[in-house]
């Protein structure tokens, strides 16, 4: 019986391996032997989960004609494979990735670093900060308060408590959105939301265009669901969408769905303007296609003189093609899994509906307190705590970065939670992987993008600052000399490091 529970072709595997070719380093850079370097990169694949474990690979002279190298180099990087763990075969069923025993199973979005391994390691890869007290402890306090009259019912709300939906609606209609609680579902996370409107509108198979690159989490939500995803590329900086290609692949691809982030954008920090936002909204409603809009980081704008565009549902009036997804997980904290829909009245129905195959609903006790903060103004005092935060951090990394690193390249947004950065020729796969040995957590630029792009970048969240930010800098630099001249793993192992 075949071990494998899905398959790699041959094609798609080149592709993976040739976008991560790196520029020329300079003198004294070490090259590996091609069959070293082949089985490096499936490896890297395999540890980054770009491949999945118990995927089939590709027959051997298949690969070679992919790759236009000899069959020999492609049997001997398979034999190290084997050898290391990494790859099973069986004659018959073919060879399959696996992982050698004790090894973690690789992840394929950007999960948190697990507490205990945060003496030594610089996470920089989960772009969350810590709650703003007192206003978190407070909010749970008032949470409480208001809890006995739930405690009386069965506890399931699949559409949001009353309360808590129309202080969103609220909140939108004070934007210059009018909005009634009907048209809100509370959700359980921004990740809840966007999950629940893919199984609504997507269906296994269904084209989903995103933007490239995009958040690395939802693109993995997307494609575990069967989605066919369509990227479109973003303009050049923090120029924000490219609507001339937005315009071609809604007409020539029609997706179902489209998946935008158009505050802060994720990972580039991009902040889309009221014309762009018009135009996509209408190329949307043309080619049939609804616009699911990421609001998480709107209110993280980190300049005080920045005038926020408006939001991109207040050009859909009819409310027939945009989408919106909030959450509290960004501008307060990511364990306040709390989020929402606003779409038509019809839509919200629909997604309640489907509730009952799903979560059943959101926890009451984390609606009160979000419930609590609107009400008694608690909100705008922690966004205000979070955005100085984020500020301070973000200008610290941004000094840390361009001392110790002074070839990457950058620009520097208005808002957000994350600097993509272009890595100075350096592979950013081979960075994050060389990066944890040295005691710092990064992700790669490829888990932002579809089928291998960005290898050249990777994505630094404001989540440090002050000495922690410039200790993650200097270890960077130091991946970073390790990798110039051909090293793999450093000299020593990482010291622990106490801000």
């Amino acid at each position: 019986m075949a071990q494998w529970t899905s398959a790699v072709g041959a094609a798609q595997l080149a592709r993976l391996l040739n976008s991560q070719q790196e520029r020329p380093a300079g003198p004294g850079t070490r090259r590996p032997p091609a069959y070293r370097a082949l089985a490096d990169g499936i490896r890297l694949l395999v540890l980054e989960g770009r491949v999945p474990v118990a995927a089939r690979l590709p027959a051997e002279r298949e690969l070679a004609l992919a790759l236009s190298v000899s069959r020999t180099t492609v049997a001997a990087a398979y034999e190290a494979l084997r050898t290391e763990g990494f790859l099973e075969s069986r004659r018959g069923a073919g060879s399959w990735t696996a992982v050698p025993a004790g090894n973690p199973l690789p992840a394929r979005g950007l999960e948190p670093l697990p507490p205990e391994a945060l003496g030594s390691m610089i996470d920089l890869g989960c772009a969350a900060l810590p709650a703003p007290e007192p206003w978190l402890t407070r909010a749970v306090q008032g949470a409480l308060e208001e809890l006995p009259p739930y405690a009386h019912t069965h506890g399931d709300y699949p559409a949001g408590l009353p309360a808590l939906r129309a202080m969103i609606a609220e909140r939108y209609t004070a934007r210059g959105i009018p909005t009634m609680p009907e048209q809100i579902m509370v959700t359980t996370g921004a990740m809840g939301a966007i999950d629940a409107i893919c199984h609504l509108f997507g269906g296994r198979g269904e084209r989903i265009a995103v933007e490239s690159p995009s958040y690395a989490n939802i693109l993995q939500l997307m494609r575990e669901a069967g989605a066919r995803l369509v990227p479109v590329a973003m303009a050049e900086g923090l120029a924000g969408w490219d609507l001339d290609r937005w315009r071609q692949v809604l007409r020539e691809a029609a997706p179902r769905i489209a998946y935008v982030v158009a505050d802060f954008h994720n990972p580039t920090g991009a902040l889309a303007d009221d014309d762009q936002r018009r135009r996509l909204v209408d190329a949307a409603r043309s080619a049939g296609t609804v616009l699911v809009v990421d609001e998480t980081m709107s209110e993280l704008h980190l300049e005080p003189d920045l005038r926020m565009p408006r939001p991109v549902c207040g050009f859909d009036p009819a409310g027939s093609t945009v989408v919106t997804v909030g959450s509290a997980s960004k501008a307060f904290w990511a364990g306040m899994r709390i989020g929402w829909v606003r779409a038509a009245p019809d839509v919200i129905r629909s997604l309640v509906a489907a509730r009952a195959y799903a979560d059943l609903g959101t926890p009451v006790v984390e609606q009160l307190a979000v419930s609590w903060l609107f009400s008694t103004g608690g909100w705008e005092e922690a966004v205000q705590i979070r955005r100085a935060q984020a500020r301070d951090n973000r200008d610290a990394l941004v000094a840390a970065v361009r001392r110790e690193l002074p070839d990457w390249e950058f620009e520097i947004p208005q808002g957000g939670l994350t600097l993509w950065v272009r890595t100075g020729g350096l592979s950013g796969s081979r960075l994050a992987e060389v990066g944890e040995g040295v005691g710092v957590r990064v992700p790669s630029g490829p888990r932002f993008g579809v089928d291998g792009a960005f290898e050249g970048y990777v994505r630094l969240p404001f989540t440090v600052g002050g000495a922690v930010a410039d200790e993650a800098a200097t270890r960077l630099a130091a991946a970073a000399r390790l990798l110039r001249t051909g090293a793999t793993t450093p000299t020593e192992p990482p010291r622990t490091f106490v801000a």
